[in-house]
């Protein structure tokens, strides 16, 4: 790990390619984007016409001449050039300017662990179209570990359960490396349709799609108990109907995504060294990534597990916090030395 940090430190801007959200990190600055990844293409002229939160709020609502798209999908780029037309708009023409002025302008870029090489070569191309003359790839389960405070470099056990929106990522770490890993093609987007799914079938109403993740910020809070109304689609009649949707039933609904994460994590358990494990059983799991949050999945983990489960202060941003402590140089490598006499 000492020789990519050393290369991480050369570099001045970090970017997290998400299938939900894009953020950038300018190191000496902090967070300077935090936006859908989402994009409004007018289809007759190629326009761009909006990107992020503002395109996110068109979709659903277009005409047939406007389409919402998003370049982004767990984790890897499928649309280059749409990719790189969102971010020149996240990043403005201030920033893109300061990084013309630098020649040798290095950008660091996170990836899932079991990137695929054309996945990792089009996020490659992705930073260097906007300028980078040289990129550096970093897993994002080692990123979200130092966001989210583990002492990933030390010879222990840490482990992270990266939840996103298309897939989830599950690794044990030690001195810096990935243990044992394995990813899971369920996210917080495979829960939202179960929920839809349980509205429909429960309810008879069709819930938007964008309706879902307030409705799950509402069941997680202190007025759970209550339930929550939701405005959607009658089945029947095609008319608005408003619910009342009550907590135990969005937790039954989510359960069969959430089992196949809780087999993930025993799969990686079982492939990991005795001492390991034991490290964890103090330690426990460290939930990260945007759908961290979703209601009673950390309760459904240490139940499974019988290990105690945190989630992160702010866990959607972990990972492009740590890959921006990595390019700061908060991030040690173990000193390396003669032994003691």
């Amino acid at each position: 790990m000492s020789l990519s940090l050393e290369q991480l430190r050369r570099c001045s801007v970090a970017v997290d390619l998400g299938a939900a959200r894009t953020r950038v990190y300018l190191k000496g600055t902090g967070l300077i984007v935090d936006e859908p990844s989402v994009c409004a293409v007018n289809l007759r002229t190629g326009g761009l016409i909006a990107v992020g939160t503002p395109a996110e709020n068109m979709a659903g609502r277009t005409p047939g001449h406007i389409a919402v798209v998003r370049p982004i999908s767990g984790g890897a780029v499928v649309d280059i050039t749409m990719a790189q037309r969102m971010l020149r708009q996240f990043v403005g023409e201030k920033v893109r300017r300061a990084w013309r002025r630098k020649p040798l302008l290095r950008a660091a870029a996170c990836t899932p662990f079991d990137a695929h090489p054309l996945a990792q070569t089009a996020a490659v191309e992705t930073l260097t179209g906007l300028g980078a003359r040289r990129v550096e790839l970093v897993d994002t389960l080692v990123a979200a570990a130092v966001g989210c405070g583990l002492p990933v470099e030390q010879p222990e056990a840490t482990m992270i359960v990266v939840c996103g929106a298309t897939t989830t990522q599950v690794a044990v770490l030690s001195l810096g490396a990935l243990v044992a890993a394995e990813s899971v093609p369920v996210g917080g987007d495979a829960i939202d349709r179960a929920v839809v799914q349980h509205l429909r079938t429960r309810h008879e109403v069709m819930l938007a799609g964008h309706s879902v993740r307030p409705l799950h910020l509402v069941l997680s809070g202190p007025d759970a108990a209550s339930g929550a109304e939701v405005h959607g689609r009658d089945v029947v009649t095609g008319r608005a109907r408003s619910v009342r949707v009550d907590a135990d039933g969005v937790r039954n609904a989510t359960h069969v995504p959430m089992t196949a994460v809780i087999d993930t994590i025993g799969s990686v358990l079982r492939r990991c060294p005795p001492d390991l494990v034991a490290d964890l059983g103090d330690r426990g799991i460290m939930l990260a990534g945007g759908s961290a949050r979703l209601p009673g999945l950390d309760s459904m983990i240490g139940q499974a597990t019988g290990m105690p489960v945190h989630v992160a202060e702010r866990p959607d941003i972990c990972a492009v916090e740590g890959l921006g402590a990595m390019l700061e140089g908060k991030v040690r490598p173990l000193p390396v030395g003669p032994p003691a006499a």
